[in-house]
């Protein structure tokens, strides 16, 4: 079947085509039943068929789908040029001095690339530059990207390929105060962080009793892929101490948290306290709204000893004009309409809603969060705290017939995420909160059904897979 670039493909034959000729282990959403997505408009998606899906996990398009400003500075800049960061151009050296300004004075120099994974590859490079040392600490259930040092230093990938650990790699526990060696049903809060610093303590002695040096410790400042967890009071700035008393460097991975998502703050490592502060922060996703720009931020005592090495450092398009214009218009709008107040006045609303429908629902077993990232963990037993998989994937395809657009993460994939674009509104709380209600008690009232399958039908008295296509398909 042949289809010119403007006319509309059957969705049928988009699939065909996607399970042709793109490689098998490119996934996406809803693997049985994928939506085609054909327009956004801030914080909704519409399928081919106009039907509007709220979405509640796209923290790419931070300001919205296709907003207007960012669309405009674009186009603008595209019909005067794009090429590369070779030759001056006034739209990186702006949004350079823009963004340094929202981090602390130390951090004063910008390296700008396309994705979050180039950006802990550099960061990496950066590292060692510095240290002159090899190994990197990362947390257990942490993601830094699919370049192949971005994959070693993500154990939620490398775990689950025959030898994937590489020796240079060190796994510290992750400081989860809910589903970790120490939680908050043994310990206050002081002491959980103390207790998972020790950890990587211990993890930094290990390696140097087999000879081996830290050149950084990476941590997503709030952990998303792990399961959404919000790090302990006090942990980054004793895990920060032990590291650089080691001789290496501390590296914040904002590439999901950025750009305000946590709401009192632009950077989610602000919510660990004033005295802390990274040596090197890495961030993408939102930077763009969608287009793939990212950068690394840094020192200069860091940057020149990059420079030392005596090779050049050029990326061909990071920092290029329409990158940069694009940027510069996600900054303006994120201060002109004060999203990060919005973040957090909303999030707080979808905490305290989410607090409240706990109450009702004995399925949920934790609510984590900050601003506009949120995870909620769903389980078996509150007390056993066994996760909920298949209740999970159960709610999530409800969630999908209801038109709301959902994701787990997780080591158990049991842990609803909540990451929308910033423009999610306290309209958006309500329904999504209302729907999850209605989803949960339909779970609750279907736990016998849940070991001989995961996906639900349309008819709450049936969970066939024939009921479920059908209710997908209408």
């Amino acid at each position: 079947m042949s289809v010119g670039p403007l006319e509309k493909m059957p969705r049928e034959e988009t699939l065909r085509l996607r399970k042709t000729y793109v490689g098998e282990s490119c996934t996406l959403f809803f693997e049985q039943d994928p939506l085609k997505i054909v327009r956004g408009e801030g914080q909704y998606m519409f399928d081919e068929c106009g039907r509007r899906y709220l979405d509640c996990i796209n923290n790419v398009a931070h300001v919205g789908h296709s907003n207007p400003r960012v669309t405009r500075a674009c186009a603008e800049q595209m019909s005067l040029l794009c090429t590369n960061s070779r030759y001056l151009h006034d739209n990186i050296v702006i949004y350079a001095q823009k963004l340094l300004a929202t981090f602390p004075p130390k951090l004063n120099v910008c390296y700008f690339v396309n994705s979050g994974s180039e950006a802990n590859d550099l960061a990496l490079r950066l590292a060692r530059a510095h240290t002159g040392h090899e190994d990197v600490i990362v947390l257990d259930g942490a993601y830094h990207g699919n370049l192949s040092t971005s994959t070693d230093m993500s154990p939620m990938k490398f775990e689950k390929i025959t030898g994937g650990k590489k020796d240079y790699v060190h796994v510290a526990a992750l400081p989860c105060s809910y589903r970790g060696e120490y939680t908050s049903d043994e310990y206050d809060s002081d002491v959980i962080g103390e207790k998972y610093a020790e950890n990587v303590q211990n993890v930094i002695n290990k390696a140097h009793s087999k000879g081996r040096q830290i050149a950084a410790f990476y941590a997503e400042s709030m952990v998303s892929c792990g399961g959404q967890v919000v790090l302990p009071k006090g942990y980054l700035s004793k895990v920060y101490n032990y590291v650089r008393q080691a001789g290496g460097i501390c590296v914040a991975d904002e590439v999901q948290t950025g750009f305000g998502r946590v709401g009192k703050h632009m950077w989610a490592f602000e919510l660990q306290g004033e005295d802390v502060c990274p040596d090197i922060v890495t961030i993408g996703k939102p930077m763009g709204n969608g287009h793939p720009v990212s950068a690394v931020i840094t020192t200069k005592e860091i940057a020149r000893s990059f420079k030392d090495l005596g090779v050049s450092y050029f990326n061909t398009y990071g920092g290029n004009p329409v990158s940069m214009a694009i940027a510069n218009s996600v900054l303006d709008i994120i201060e002109d309409e004060d999203l990060l107040s919005k973040a957090e006045k909303t999030g707080n609303k979808l905490l305290d809603d989410l607090h409240e429908l706990k109450k009702r629902h004995s399925i949920i077993g934790d609510i984590r969060g900050a601003g506009l990232f949120v995870g909620i963990d769903l389980v078996k037993d509150r007390i056993t705290k066994a996760p909920a998989t298949e209740e999970a994937a159960y709610t999530i395809a409800r969630m999908k017939q209801e038109r709301i657009l959902l994701s787990a993460e997780g080591k158990y994939s049991n842990v609803l995420k909540f990451k929308p674009p910033m423009v999610f509104n306290e309209e958006n709380v309500k329904t999504l909160v209302d729907k999850l209600d209605e989803v949960l008690t339909e779970v609750e009232e279907k736990t016998d059904s849940y070991e001989s399958t995961s996906e639900p039908s349309s008819d709450t008295s049936s969970s066939s897979d024939d009921d479920m296509a059908s209710a997908s398909s209408s």
